[in-house]
């Protein structure tokens, strides 16, 4: 909990600071490689501030689809260094784990389940850090969780 609490305090003020954070597809920072704007508790795809475009809101340690903070609409639940399907923190619900700047599958802190490391504004696909690997590049850090979320399916 602490660590959501950390992450929740950092991301309001670095959007306090910065109205818009944005990510990038591989190493661009292009308008037109946009893959989200994040403004606040909302995250939206592309450069779009829009109702329309919102695809989550972040609310407590709760990521919802779209506008919606209903428990029906719930898809993510954060609790510690992990993050589960919908409203569960059961072991068999945990999506993804998070360890040092690595997001691994599951429970996992295996090699070989690691999906993402993220290194300063850079995500790159697996233990790489390879330039080729680069999945995306942010404006400013983002929170590892939101990074899980936002590109945890590429």
């Amino acid at each position: 909990m602490k660590h959501f609490l950390l992450f929740i305090m950092t991301f309001l003020l670095s959007t306090g600071i910065q109205a818009q954070t944005k990510l990038y597809k591989g190493n661009s920072t292009s308008y037109s490689d946009c893959l989200f704007t994040i403004s606040g508790s909302k995250i939206y795809h592309g450069n779009s501030t829009s109702y329309s475009d919102c695809a989550f809101t972040l609310s407590g340690d709760k990521i919802y689809r779209g506008n919606s903070t209903s428990y029906s609409d719930c898809l993510y639940t954060i609790s510690g260094n992990k993050i589960y399907k919908g409203n569960s923190t059961s072991y068999s619900d945990c999506l993804y784990t998070i360890s040092n700047g690595k997001v691994y599958f599951g429970n996992s802190t295996n090699y070989s389940d690691c999906m993402l490391t993220i290194s300063g504004k850079k995500v790159y696909k697996g233990n790489s850090t390879s330039y080729s690997d680069c999945l995306g590049t942010a404006n400013e850090e983002l929170p590892i969780t939101t990074i899980a979320i936002l590109l945890g399916n590429y």
